[in-house]
């Protein structure tokens, strides 16, 4: 496995949409296993291959403490969510040190694929249902500050900028 370099907001390619995968083969495996690698090292909940240059519909989450629950979803669909909204506080590896308040669906229901083809079903609620829909929004080239007013965006990149100059100095 390989450690890939995540990419910093803005880089263009974070909302760029993603290819769906056709083909199910060891280069997408070794690509998922790296992306789990990359994610845990990081450290994070969720990566999307948008995230490590690739335009390729395939994430990864894991939210446990333990790093026993990972995920490996290809070409993800959000099927259904419920009309309850929560507020959770977000954070992104691309915007390493932005943590903003987002409402989003409490429930979902996800299909996807493995990285071997099956077809995959989740319902997810909580942390797990908020980093599933802030990862495919990744896919969709959607980062999770668009969900944000002007204003509040506006505040988050100026604040994104402060920690990357603070970030250069150390």
């Amino acid at each position: 496995m390989t450690l890939r370099t995540i990419v910093s907001y803005p880089d263009p390619v974070l909302a760029a949409t993603a290819e769906r995968v056709e083909v199910f083969d060891e280069e997408l495996r070794q690509l998922a296993d790296d992306m789990a690698e990359t994610m845990y090292a990081a450290p994070g909940v969720g990566l999307a291959a948008n995230q490590v240059g690739v335009l390729k519909r395939i994430i990864v989450v894991d939210v446990t403490d333990d790093q026993t629950g990972l995920l490996k979803l290809v070409n993800p669909e959000i099927a259904w969510t419920s009309e309850t909204l929560a507020d959770h506080e977000e954070g992104c590896l691309s915007l390493k040190g932005l943590y903003e308040h987002v409402k989003r669906p409490d429930e979902v229901i996800v299909k996807a694929q493995s990285v071997t083809g099956e077809p995959i079903e989740i319902k997810a609620e909580g942390l797990l249902a908020v980093c599933l829909q802030h990862e495919i929004d990744h896919l969709n080239g959607i980062v999770f500050i668009d969900h944000l007013s002007r204003l509040k965006k506006d505040r988050a990149c100026t604040k994104l900028k402060k920690l990357r100059r603070r970030e250069h100095e150390d």
